[in-house]
């Protein structure tokens, strides 16, 4: 849907219901991931997505995002989906002109106020150079790391930079037996969902993360990206799996499950270390592990440092649209502007 046209370009929105539209613009990407995706968006079920894009002179900018009411208000807000999206264009960030990225920015900042929207977050994906475009404006928020395996290296170059608790864990699965099998399977489909379940039981994660067969079904059968079904067996026993996609070169760990009763081994490790394998019969360049919870560097983080030193900078962009609305939002919610929890908008966040 056309929202605004002026002398330079052209902004258009684009929901669910144009599918092709927002297929077409995502290809048309110099760089995109598969969290970019219409396919992805329509698994979202914390919000209505859109794609805003401006285009101008053959060239356009875009960014997908979730739009959500905020309860009791005229108002809106934004925010992205589960993974690491914002802006991407037909051309490298790096290669656009001031005039493109100046025009983009004021097109979202009038579809901001026109649509009452207040916030806007996204995080922001390590291996583009997304900075270029929102350095131009505020909100551009340092998250903290992540980190990848160089797929280009050689294997051994790669082994090397394992920590040696890293590669003792995995030489043990090798010498247990465990063996890697790639699934499109439903009964493999339903174990897995099985195990994940289990294990966001165990560490009593937030509902959100509570996904069930039917949507990883739905990821591993799409046709507009390239999700693959990873499951470590020690005999007939799954040990652990992990839900992985492939995109213009780059693997991203989405989802893992380990086995309770096998925890001891770190199966995990060796999971990791057989996909960076399987990654370069595919041709990627680069298996994305990701950060800490919360993107702290936390023992989780460490866990994924013992096996690269490949690490990247993440961040968050944090948009307010209009401060006078976000400051009594935050005011009414009994937070306080001044504090400092890595929360945002702070209104959304809960009191303690």
């Amino acid at each position: 849907m056309q929202i605004e046209n002026n002398a330079t370009g052209t902004a258009l929105q684009f929901t669910l219901k144009q599918k092709d539209d927002w297929i077409k613009y995502v290809k048309l990407a110099a760089d995109y991931d598969f969290y970019h995706s219409w396919h992805y968006h329509s698994l979202a079920a914390n919000g209505n997505p859109i794609l805003f894009v401006y285009a101008e002179a053959g060239n356009f900018i875009a960014i997908p995002l979730l739009e959500r009411a905020i309860p009791d208000t005229i108002y809106y807000d934004l925010h992205c989906v589960y993974g690491y999206t914002g802006p991407i264009s037909n051309l490298k960030f790096a290669d656009l002109d001031d005039g493109l990225m100046d025009n983009f920015l004021n097109a979202f900042f009038l579809f901001l106020d026109k649509g009452n929207y207040i916030s806007v977050f996204s995080k922001l994906h390590p291996f583009f150079s997304q900075n270029e475009l929102l350095q131009r404006t505020e909100g551009l928020f340092e998250n903290g790391k992540t980190i990848a395996i160089n797929l280009q290296q050689n294997i051994e170059e790669q082994r090397k930079q394992y920590r040696q608790t890293t590669r003792d864990s995995i030489k043990k699965c090798r010498k247990f037996g465990y063996v890697a099998v790639e699934s499109k399977l439903q009964p493999d489909i339903a174990a897995f969902a099985k195990l994940y379940q289990s294990n966001m039981t165990r560490i009593s994660a937030a509902d959100f993360y509570l996904f069930d067969e039917a949507y990883f079904t739905n990821l591993i059968h799409s046709t507009e990206f390239d999700c693959k079904l990873i499951l470590i067996y020690a005999n007939q026993d799954i040990v652990c799996g992990s839900i992985i996609m492939c995109t213009n070169g780059i693997i991203q760990g989405h989802l893992i499950a380990t086995n309770a009763i096998y925890l001891k081994n770190s199966p995990a490790k060796f999971l990791v270390d057989e996909v960076s394998e399987l990654g370069r019969k595919w041709n990627m360049k680069y298996y994305h592990l990701g950060g800490g919870l919360a993107f702290k560097e936390d023992s989780l983080f460490e866990w994924k440092l013992g096996f690269s030193n490949m690490v990247l900078d993440y961040y968050s962009w944090r948009y307010v649209a209009n401060k006078a609305v976000y400051n009594q939002l935050v005011e009414n919610s009994g937070n306080h502007l001044q504090s400092n929890a890595d929360f945002f908008p702070l209104y959304r966040m809960i009191p303690h």
